[in-house]
């Protein structure tokens, strides 16, 4: 798309151009018109232009004093003039001023069609030529940052390298800090400014020249101008409402310190996790942090006493004192770490205890292996307590199981040995030291019946065997699986087995009998 402006102080010329140019195959997007050079400089000023068709001779400003003064300017525009044969010598002085062409009065319209698209054509190849030309910057300032990150994290450079890079840039290198900033917010999250937005601010406060990117992902590191305060950059961050965490090493002299400056500065990053509430973290912050400790062996076994308890609130207090800020703050980073590992260390060896009875659910251990995976110190503790409370639960869970299991199995067996007895549910639970109506309650939920059907049910099938195999009487039978009278044992009887006591023992006599018939035949 082009964008014409038409100059001439005559009002049917102007439109006849116009009208001329819209009636051209080209891709036009905006023709403006104007009386004088005096307007036609406003215009230039205010719009992105590429192509003005002038007249020379205008009063006020005439078509060459409007191309000098846009040379003045430095405005980028293209001209074409139109003029008499009696102005060949302006004509002339405007090609030397740059014109692309001029058009003899009257203008023809194959001879505008022609010249403008001749111009335009120009201006495409310098708009390919200039787009070739910055791809190719960008490729080489892109090959330079790669070059200088793989330095400062370490690879090789040889001295004709770090001389030639560092004359590249020598005002900044001679004197610079290195500066990563970690956004508050996670990555991707709605609400969360992108690098290049930071990294903009950057160039802001301490000027292009004296601001360098190294590396935009997992963090943005700069290299900047060490005579610039340190507390300028956080400030015009939070001014932007970015909420950032800048660590910032002290001034650096030289590029053969880039690389120490990096291992600094990533020190830094680490610790800025102790200390959530300082918007820039510089050297003199950890500078007296202690180098030696022990872990809390005894807090943390205490902690894990309380698993598989109901003592979550003792838990979450427990690890909030564990992982408590004057605590952690008068440590190197390290002991933060080592404290984290024994924490989960912990957690996988209780849940590889009940892992067996987890069935599908699952504990994800592994986001907690590394503190530095979260925005901050306080998400960590949040995941990590959040975890260990679930473990907690599935822990009393598999106990109370467990425990179940094991007193459950003791009643039953109780049971089997008592049926012929007055027994009772209040008997039963307190053999096994549980409360009436939770062992009511766990009862029925692990057997599917409950006590007292259970129990009928065992009488019964004693009594069955007793009628099939023996000559008891049915009223002493009755007696002997735990029933008080004939009549309650007949009732139960006949509500399971549809029939007498008497029906049920000549059945089994009559089959007994076939079954003896039957083998005296096959003999």
């Amino acid at each position: 798309m082009i964008n014409i402006l038409v100059v001439d102080d005559q009002k049917h010329i102007r439109d006849g151009l116009q009208a001329m140019l819209r009636q051209f195959p080209l891709q036009l997007d905006h023709i403006y018109s104007a009386a004088s050079g005096i307007e036609a400089l406003e215009l230039l000023r205010q719009h992105n232009i590429q192509l003005v068709i002038t007249d020379i001779r205008m009063p006020d400003m005439d078509g060459l004093e409007l191309m000098a003064q846009t040379k003045e300017e430095r405005i980028k525009v293209d001209y074409l003039i139109i003029s008499g044969y009696s102005d060949f010598a302006y004509a002339q002085r405007a090609i030397e001023l740059g014109a692309k062409g001029y058009l003899l009065k009257p203008v023809k319209r194959e001879d505008l069609q022609s010249s403008v698209e001749h111009v335009w054509q120009e201006i495409q190849t310098r708009l390919s030529l200039s787009r070739n030309f910055e791809q190719l910057s960008r490729r080489a300032r892109e090959t330079d940052r790669k070059e200088l990150r793989m330095y400062m994290q370490g690879a090789a450079g040889d001295e004709t390298w770090i001389e030639e890079t560092e004359r590249q840039n020598a005002e900044l290198w001679r004197s610079y800090r290195l500066c990563l900033l970690r956004e508050e917010l996670w990555i991707n999250q709605p609400g969360t400014s992108s690098s290049h937005s930071i990294e903009s601010i950057a160039y802001r406060v301490f000027g292009r020249q004296a601001c360098i990117c190294l590396q935009h992902r997992p963090y943005l590191i700069l290299a900047v101008d060490a005579a610039v305060d340190p507390g300028v950059f956080p400030a015009a961050l939070k001014a932007e409402q970015i909420e950032a965490i800048t660590a910032m090493t002290g001034p650096q002299q030289g590029l053969a310190d880039l690389p120490g400056s990096y291992v600094q500065v990533m020190e830094l990053h680490r610790h800025s996790f102790l200390f959530p509430d300082k918007l820039c973290l510089l050297p003199v912050h950890i500078e007296r942090l202690e180098q030696q400790w022990e872990l809390p062996h005894e807090e943390l076994y205490a902690l894990f006493q309380l698993t598989g308890t109901k003592n979550s609130g003792r838990i979450t207090q427990g690890i909030s004192s564990l992982f408590h800020k004057d605590v952690l703050q008068r440590y190197h980073i390290r002991y933060t770490q080592q404290l984290c590992r024994a924490v989960v260390q912990m957690m996988e060896e209780y849940e590889r205890v009940i892992r067996p009875y987890m069935g599908e659910e699952a504990l994800d251990l592994d986001s907690l292996r590394s503190l530095f995976d979260y925005p901050g110190i306080r998400d960590y503790i949040q995941a990590l307590q959040q975890l260990l409370l679930r473990l907690n639960q599935f822990y009393y869970e598999y106990k109370c199981s467990y425990r179940n299991s094991q007193d459950l199995n003791e009643a039953i067996r109780f049971i089997h040995e008592n049926y012929h007895k007055p027994l009772d549910l209040a008997m039963v639970s307190n053999h096994v030291s549980l409360n009436y109506a939770y062992f009511s309650n766990q009862f029925k939920k692990n057997i599917g019946k409950g006590f007292a059907e259970y129990l009928r049910d065992v009488r019964l099938d004693k009594a069955r065997r007793l009628l099939a195999d023996t000559d008891h009487k049915i009223v002493e039978i009755a007696s002997m699986v735990g029933y008080e009278s004939y009549k309650s044992f007949t009732r139960a009887f006949r509500d399971v087995m549809h029939m007498q006591p008497t029906e049920y023992r000549q059945l089994m006599r009559r089959r007994q009998g076939r079954e003896g018939d039957y083998q005296d035949t096959v003999l």
